[in-house]
């Protein structure tokens, strides 16, 4: 297992035993991790603090040139929102845990030149079904409803 996938599985991991949304992301900059958060919007009452906004909050103000040179490991495919960060910071490439629970804005992402890898990792979809199952409520309240 990628060491840098299993930290972000690690971080979703502790978003679901708060109660929250199984999603979890880390930013990493020659080989070491400098951000790393999962999604905390029950947890904190908040409208934007999902996994990859959590870790791009935990490194901190960076230089561009960081950004520009980082990878983002997340456990679901970025919604617009995540999305429209990482290209506001220029990160270059995402590693994506999987993305048959939610198809983000991949598209959009590869259209603006960000190389995606998806590992299709059985742990990450194994979290977000769970979750979903348990707490559908929770889930299209992050979302968005169905079909919306």
């Amino acid at each position: 297992m990628d060491p840098f996938m299993q930290a972000a599985i690690d971080e979703a991991r502790k978003g679901y035993d708060a109660g929250g949304v199984p999603i979890g992301s880390v930013l990493v900059h020659q080989g070491v991790i400098i951000g790393r958060g999962h999604n905390q919007r029950q947890q904190r009452g908040s409208a934007t603090l999902h996994g990859e906004m959590d870790a791009l909050e935990d490194a901190g103000r960076l230089a561009a040139h960081v950004y520009r040179e980082a990878v983002l490991y997340t456990t679901l495919s970025p919604c617009v929102m995540c999305s429209g960060a990482i290209l506001l910071h220029g990160i270059p490439e995402i590693v994506i845990g999987e993305n048959s629970t939610f198809q983000g804005e991949e598209t959009l992402l590869r259209q603006r030149g960000v190389t995606l890898t998806v590992y299709d990792n059985p742990q990450c979809k194994a979290l977000m079904e769970r979750f979903i199952a348990e707490r559908p409520e929770i889930w299209y309240e992050d979302i968005g409803e169905p079909g919306t």
